[in-house]
């Protein structure tokens, strides 16, 4: 017999045995009812991330955003990946690739090297490119790109969208 929360849908990173012991909501079986939970979690994340000054270049930061998008469901959440997957840098190089993006942005932002969509783009790519976390990494790299937008005084992607209606 297959397990439910074995269905992963196209977007979604398979998790190690290691990973999924890490949930913490019991009631979860099926793939929706653990869907619904992060979606949750990721809401009152947003609420959290845009009703205060940030630093998006900030490590600390960035690991307690994840944590609180995912820290009610998971308790690997703002902690990086052990394991290797088919996507994103080896799990060693994890802590030093992060931290070169936070400083090549903050250079970027600092130094004006780059227009500010163009310092989201190379963020969000780079972001998504190292996979820092066990799963929810392009939720993630989506709420941290529009976090980095918003404090640069544009309109964020996913909000701007959502506020146009394109976005559900």
């Amino acid at each position: 017999m297959t397990d439910p929360l074995d269905e992963q849908d196209d977007a979604s990173t398979p998790l190690t045995e290691e990973e999924r012991e890490e949930l913490i909501l019991s009631y979860i079986t099926l793939r929706p009812e653990l869907n619904e939970a992060e979606q949750a979690n990721i809401l009152e994340a947003e609420e959290w991330a845009f009703a205060r000054k940030r630093d998006v270049a900030d490590e600390k930061f960035l690991k307690n955003l994840h944590k609180r998008m995912f820290g009610r469901v998971w308790r690997w959440a703002g902690k990086f990946r052990q394991s290797e997957r088919n996507i994103g840098v080896d799990a060693y190089r994890i802590p030093n690739d992060f931290r070169q993006l936070l400083d090549d942005c903050r250079y970027w932002i600092e130094n004006r090297t780059y227009d500010p969509d163009e310092i989201a783009t190379r963020f969000h790519h780079r972001l998504v490119l190292i996979h820092p976390f066990p799963n929810g990494d392009g939720r993630y790299a989506r709420l941290a790109t529009d976090l980095m937008l918003t404090s640069t005084g544009m309109l964020s992607i996913y909000l701007g969208a959502r506020q146009s209606g394109r976005c559900q």
